[in-house]
């Protein structure tokens, strides 16, 4: 299996639970000419009222500024890959095998497809764990 397999820093900020809430925060990465290839926006259960965005990636000097005004951070608490390949069923499956083999515990994973490919982001807990795994991967 062909994959690539790339480590990417996360960045995370607080959103109010409310309409706009997210549009907000995504607009103001938009006016520093961020293009995000990946957006997770959730509740926070444990916060009532607010919400928790996740993007990846911040390029340059004006987009890292730009978030740190909105109140992101890069996830320090959360290693993360970018794994893309070529779509089949049950790649997902074979890949998180593959991990559990090898003693790695997943934090989290997202997934699409888009046309023939797959793009995988995986969230690990430690830099060894996201180095062993990313190793892993690229062998695979």
């Amino acid at each position: 299996m062909n994959l690539m397999v790339k480590r990417v820093d996360v960045w995370a900020a607080g959103i109010k639970d409310e309409p706009g809430g997210l549009a907000k925060i995504l607009a103001g990465l938009r006016e520093a000419g961020a293009d995000l290839d990946f957006v997770v926006a959730r509740r926070a259960p444990e916060k009532p009222g607010m919400g928790v965005v996740f993007v990846t990636p911040l390029r340059g000097d004006a987009e890292v500024a730009a978030a740190a005004t909105l109140g992101f951070n890069v996830t320090s608490s959360l290693q993360s890959l970018r794994v893309e390949g070529e779509n089949k069923p049950g790649v997902a499956a074979e890949l998180a095998k593959k991990l559990a083999a090898a003693g790695i515990n997943l934090h989290g994973l997202s997934a699409a497809v888009i046309g023939s490919k797959f793009i995988l982001y995986i969230g690990l807990d430690t830099a060894e764990d996201a180095a062993k795994a990313a190793n892993l991967l690229k062998q695979a």
